[in-house]
């Protein structure tokens, strides 16, 4: 499985005009496009920044949906009034289900760098000692890890029911973090927390 992330930088006040557009524009001619399996859309209002990701059964049906996709993506800085965009593409190497995440739903992403070596001891790790602490946390939904083989990159996406339990998981997390990076050598990047405003997501289990 593959996922394209799309970052945006945008007005603030745009944000909703953004999700209105990704949910009745993007998402209608998404899941049309051969192999794509799922859609979401992660929203800072404060910050004016979103993160749009979509998932793909192979490769190649990432790689063929690219023109269609852009023109969607300009379509989409126009309405946001964006900054500045990011597109990224990696592998999805964990995605693990709890609960389904409903309305007000908040998810914490997580960025690392590290040696592309050491990247498939680092993926083994989190499926077998950081997903099962992960699990425990009061109001965990579910969480991807998306990487990029080449680079060592990963980005980590972890969704809580509600806002109020992702804050109550901030200092457990934290320190969840601190201890896997020491024991696989990667370097934490960047920690944000974003609304969970679009989720289609029918990528299936592969923890």
């Amino acid at each position: 499985m593959h996922a394209r992330t799309t970052m945006v930088r945008c007005d603030p006040q745009a944000v909703d005009e953004g999700i209105e557009y990704v949910r009745d524009a993007v998402w209608p001619m998404l899941r049309g496009m051969s192999g794509c399996v799922g859609m979401s859309m992660l929203a800072d209002r404060d910050a004016g920044r979103c993160i749009v990701t979509a998932a793909w059964a192979t490769h190649e049906a990432m790689r063929a949906s690219a023109v269609a996709v852009g023109e969607l993506r300009d379509r989409a800085a126009e309405v946001m009034r964006a900054e500045e965009m990011d597109v990224a593409e990696w592998d999805i190497a964990v995605l693990h289900r709890e609960h389904p995440a409903g309305d007000g739903a908040w998810t914490r992403v997580v960025w690392t760098d590290g040696d592309p070596a050491q990247l498939i001891g680092m993926i083994d790790a989190f499926r077998m000692s950081l997903l099962p602490r992960m699990s425990d946390l009061p109001g965990f939904c579910s969480v991807s890890l998306l990487v990029d083989r080449d680079t060592g990159r990963a980005s980590a996406a972890i969704t809580y029911a509600s806002r109020a339990e992702l804050e109550q998981s901030r200092e457990m997390g934290s320190a969840m973090r601190e201890d896997f990076a020491a024991a696989t050598g990667m370097r934490i990047v960047e920690v944000a927390e974003f609304e969970l405003a679009v989720a289609h997501l029918r990528v299936p289990e592969m923890a």
